[in-house]
Order: structure tokens, then sequence, then C-alpha cells
């Protein structure tokens, strides 16, 4: 249990030695700003963990972080189970973010894909359908980047091969983000 928590916390350390890597967490920060301050949405995708992790975000930027504000149009693109199982059963499972994309993005959009080994095909599918559409993409992966390195706009990749070590820190940059947003655009009279 002790080497669990050393490793995770081991992670999370070289997180705050990288400074690249936070200096992307600020660029993907303002360009979500930047989307919502023109009107645009977050989208996010993932499988499995992923999945929950992109519902989290979503969840924390559609409803409230901190404190009590307005709430940003952002949503998992996985949410509705009868889509996502009927494009599966009908197209691929491959195909079912990339349908939804482009259901629901529009140009000025931002997607953020959530893939630990970052080769995840729908996740691959859907950035592609973004660049299509003109949606800025962020992808959230490991150590290498996998395939999102070649098609993300802002690569987030946390210095670790562990998957678990990787969840634990998509959340933290998760959280990051939510509070870099929500500060920026809430702003009270203390922060």
């Amino acid at each position: 249990m002790e080497e669990i928590i050393r490793n995770s916390i081991s992670v999370k350390l070289k997180i705050l030695e990288d400074k690249e890597l936070q200096k992307r967490i600020g660029l993907a920060a303002n360009a979500c700003i930047d989307v919502f301050r023109s009107g645009g949405k977050v989208l996010l995708c993932g499988n499995g963990g992923s999945a929950a992790d992109a519902q989290h975000i979503a969840a924390e930027l559609s409803g409230r972080f901190n404190y009590d504000r307005p709430p940003l149009f952002a949503e998992a693109l996985h949410v509705n189970s009868s889509f996502v199982t009927a494009v599966a059963n009908d197209y691929s499972y491959e195909a079912v973010f990339a349908r939804m994309l482009q259901a629901m993005g529009r140009e000025g959009d931002i997607l953020i894909g959530i893939s630990t080994s970052g080769n995840s095909a729908n996740i691959l599918n859907a950035m592609a359908k973004a660049r299509e559409l003109k949606i800025q993409t962020i992808g959230l992966t490991g150590l290498t980047g996998g395939k999102l390195l070649e098609v993300s706009d802002i690569l987030l990749n946390v210095p670790s091969d562990e998957t678990a070590r990787i969840q634990e820190s998509h959340i933290l940059i998760g959280h990051i983000l939510c509070d870099l947003i929500e500060k920026a655009m809430f702003p009270r009279e203390n922060d």
C-alpha cells in the first residue's frame, strides 16, 4: 500500500517539476476560457475510467467547482447510453465519439480526448473529426502520448506509463483546469 501511495506522489512531483507540462496545462485552460467566453462548449470523451474522468470534469464545469456560479457548457460524449449502443451496433464502437461530436460539436468548440495509452481508436477518430469540424483538440494521456501526440493541438501527457497513476493524475489536471477556468470566468474579490 505504501509503495502505491509513493508511486502516486512521485508522478505528481514529476508534474510539479515539469514546467513545460505546466505551461501546456495553462494553455489548455486558456483555450477553454476563450471558448467559453465566445459562447462555445467543451466536449470530452474517454473509455472506462477515462469516460468517468470525462464525465467528472464535465460535471465540475457545468455544475460548479469551488463556488456557486453560472454553469458552463461542458459535456461528456458518452452520457447518452442509447446513442452509444445504437451507433456501436449500427456502425462500430470506433465511430461513437466521432458521430456524437458531429452532432454536438461546432467550429470554435474544444474536444478533450482522454486515453491513458493515447491509442484508443474511438478517441483518435473523434480527434480526426474535430479537425474536420475546426474544433480545437486537447489530448490527455500518458508518458509517450501514443497516437494522440500526432492529433492533439495541446497534449497533456502525464509522466507515467502505469494506467492507475495516469488516471490519478488526469483528475489532478482536470481539477487544475476547472479551478483556472472558474476563477477566470467568474472572478471573486479575493481571487
